[in-house]
């Protein structure tokens, strides 16, 4: 993708990749179109970088917040890239967490993000090419305590992202799914960095992940993973799960103790 070219809807543009992101693209002359739920965020980005983004307020989770972005992608003047960066975690045990929260979680992560990209697909068809960019995770291909509910939706991301790419084999629409270990954002609170410093788990500034998710961009790359030894236990997890099995298992009572204390 030609960035200067590049007409993007992100979701998600508030968050921690979200806004490095978005100052990395208009950079280099993309033009952007910014959905999220809460208003104050989406002006902060809007006077950040005045003048040089178009603000969409909507609930995603919610047919009109989805009706709502196709009606803003439309006067946009189309578009030719979307960006599903919009996401929850919640860090626990699964039978610490409320039914609603998990409902929430994999309605926001899972079935908002495949509806919109339902939704979008027909604007993203009338472009002479396209992209469809989900920001996955290394949690999407391998299943971590403490993140169960987390880990199933970007297992499902991961199985939609190659899906869908296979369904758009014979048009002009790329899928990228973009998968990053653990990193500096919101989405990790303090007993995550805690349990990652215990455990010597790395932890990337979102900056550097923006970097690498606009290189992927400009490549139309179909994966990209992120992050050494992450790269290589997803690919031992493909093949050889056992040894992750005892791997985590190792790992698990510091887990549960972080995952068990309070916020």
């Amino acid at each position: 993708m030609n960035i200067p070219e590049c007409r993007a809807v992100i979701t998600g543009a508030s968050g921690g990749i979200g806004q490095a992101l978005v100052a990395e693209l208009l950079r280099d002359g993309a033009h952007l179109l910014l959905v999220g739920r809460q208003p104050e965020p989406l002006q902060a980005l809007a006077e950040a970088h005045a003048g040089k983004v178009t603000l969409v307020t909507a609930d995603i989770r919610e047919r009109s917040g989805r009706e709502a972005v196709v009606a803003a992608a439309q006067r946009f003047g189309g578009i030719n890239t979307l960006i599903n960066a919009a996401g929850v975690n919640h860090f626990g045990l699964l039978e610490q967490h409320d039914e609603t929260a998990i409902a929430e979680l994999i309605e926001l992560n899972v079935t908002a993000t495949l509806q919109l990209t339902h939704r979008l697909l027909p604007l993203l068809r009338q472009q002479g090419r396209a992209l469809v960019v989900n920001l996955g995770s290394t949690f999407g291909s391998i299943g971590y305590p403490g993140f169960t509910a987390y880990c199933a939706s970007k297992f499902a991301l991961r199985g939609f992202s190659e899906a869908l790419r296979r369904e758009l084999a014979d048009t002009l629409i790329k899928v990228l799914y973009f998968a990053p270990r653990a990193t500096q954002t919101r989405m990790n609170g303090a007993q995550v960095v805690a349990m990652n410093d215990e455990l010597n788990v790395a932890m990337d500034d979102p900056h550097s992940v923006a970097l690498q998710l606009l290189a992927a961009i400009r490549r139309e790359e179909e994966e990209r993973y992120l992050g050494w030894p992450e790269k290589l236990f997803v690919r031992l997890n493909s093949l050889l799960p056992r040894l992750v099995d005892q791997a985590l298992r190792k790992q698990l009572p510091i887990i549960q103790r972080f995952a068990r204390s309070k916020p």
